[in-house]
């Protein structure tokens, strides 16, 4: 057995846990069917059949790519692909009505990646320099090792997905591009280190990774606590957002010089750590908490992180976030508290951009309605605001209110500009998922000429 050199495997497996080939890499669900991408020989025989049901049906496929259709929906299926009489690993799949277009999705009881968690989350994507489409996702479940991420590739602006690699250990990454180069942020588990990696061929293959920080790794002790929020080019620094804890977060910030290698970790600066202070004005009563801050440019040229705000059971008990103030001139110094502002999401991870068309400020976000539903997530909306103070509902994009919010969630969205459109990927559990937070799929979605949206005019009160 030889020692490892990189970050990327396809597939990972444990030691002592061979890869079963041909391995079904890829599961794409809708309505009345599925469509799979596996590893390994290029002919085989797709083997499905209704779950807990004896007798298998087959078909013969060849490439690495197969649809079967025809299946009754919101109905369990196994499925798995033969070559040359070896079966490899059987999957878990649920038939029906999903949103967008199906990136990837792990059955709640599929325990093919078991050795990580149950559950897709931390979506990040990029549009790489050679026209193609990345997104990347974690493996999760509370008091797993969490320690498994997952890179997809399209090649028709999201219409289509195809396996590319797995990372480990690799947990709640960012994707981003830096001077035409391609990088991945992430921790090493829950808790864990702080790594950055590379890849030099558009996220095939990935060299052995960096670690910036150490964390303990598991929730006893502090370590690194992160998500997958935008990196930041700002007065000459790459700038990310972070927390260090184990449950009871303290808010920072990392960056490295615009022209410095972001491998090296001497490039490398970060600031210390402040703790949530219940005491600041505005807050809510009973305090409170905080993680996953964003950093934003406002209207006066500052960059500053904005952070959820965990107020469910304080008055109020949503519809605020916690600004903090950053440092340009020392990327050491730690963030000072500077206000609290309103915003409709605050309860989920929520990224918020600058249009560059309108100036105006945009974010899509798990939108709260009213007490007794803090925890909700089965409604997600654009929405924008001039100032970062006064926020209005643009659209909503996913709307599942009739649905029972405990089983529903459109969370953790990715986007980015591109031309007249807006790209997204979400972390989305529907048609069986084990509850709201625990994803079955990631999905992709696009909004067409996003500007003429922002014409309509609905305050949030």
């Amino acid at each position: 057995m030889r020692a490892v050199d990189s970050w990327s495997f396809r597939p990972y497996r444990p030691v002592g846990e061979p890869t079963r080939l041909p391995f079904v890499c890829l599961l794409a669900p809708f309505e009345t069917g599925v469509t799979l991408e596996w590893l390994g020989p290029e002919r085989v025989t797709v083997l499905w059949r209704r779950r807990w049901d004896e007798a298998w049906s087959s078909v013969p496929a060849e490439g690495n790519r197969a649809t079967v259709d025809g299946l009754e929906p919101d109905t369990d299926y196994e499925l798995c692909a033969e070559a040359g009489g070896t079966r490899g690993d059987v999957r878990l799949v649920r038939t029906g009505t999903y949103p967008g277009t199906v990136v990837n999705y792990v059955h709640p009881e599929d325990n093919v990646y078991a050795f990580s968690g149950h559950a897709l989350c931390s979506p990040s994507f990029v549009r790489l320099p050679d026209g193609g489409l990345l997104s990347s996702m974690d493996l999760y479940t509370g008091d797993a090792p969490q320690n498994l991420s997952l890179i997809f590739r399209s090649d028709d602006d999201g219409r289509t997905w195809h396996y590319v690699c797995d990372l480990f250990p690799c947990f709640w990454g960012r994707l981003f591009l830096h001077r035409g180069r391609l990088f991945m942020l992430a921790c090493s588990t829950e808790f864990g280190d702080l790594l950055i990696g590379e890849s030099a061929d558009g996220g095939r293959t990935w060299g052995a990774p960096t670690a910036l920080l150490r964390g303990a790794g598991r929730k006893a002790a502090s370590g690194v606590h992160k998500n997958p929020q935008p990196v930041v080019e700002y007065a000459g620094r790459v700038w990310c957002s972070l927390e260090w804890g184990h449950g009871h977060y303290a808010s920072l910030h990392g960056s490295f010089p615009a022209e410095a290698d972001p491998m090296d970790p001497a490039s490398w600066r970060f600031a210390e750590p402040v703790e949530f202070d219940p005491s600041w004005p505005g807050t809510a009563l009973g305090g409170g908490s905080w993680l996953e801050g964003c950093l934003t440019v406002f209207p006066d040229g500052k960059m500053r992180n904005v952070l959820r705000y965990e107020i469910g059971r304080c008055v109020p008990s949503f519809g605020r976030a916690v600004v903090m103030d950053v440092d340009e001139t020392d990327p050491e110094a730690p963030q000072r508290f500077r206000r609290v502002i309103p915003f409709p999401g605050n309860h989920s991870k929520f990224i918020i951009k600058r249009d560059p068309k309108t100036g105006l400020y945009l974010s899509i976000c798990s939108r709260i309605l009213g007490r007794g539903h803090e925890g909700d997530r089965n409604l997600l909306s654009l929405v924008a605001s001039e100032d970062l103070t006064g926020w209005r509902v643009v659209c909503d994009l996913l709307d599942r209110r009739g649905s029972d919010p405990k089983q529903i969630g459109f969370q953790y969205v990715d986007w980015f500009f591109e031309g007249d459109d807006l790209l997204w990927l979400c972390r989305t559990a529907v048609n069986g998922a084990r509850n709201f937070h625990d994803a079955n799929c990631q999905t992709f979605h696009r909004i067409r000429d996003y500007a003429a949206l922002l014409a309509a005019d609905r305050r949030i009160p």
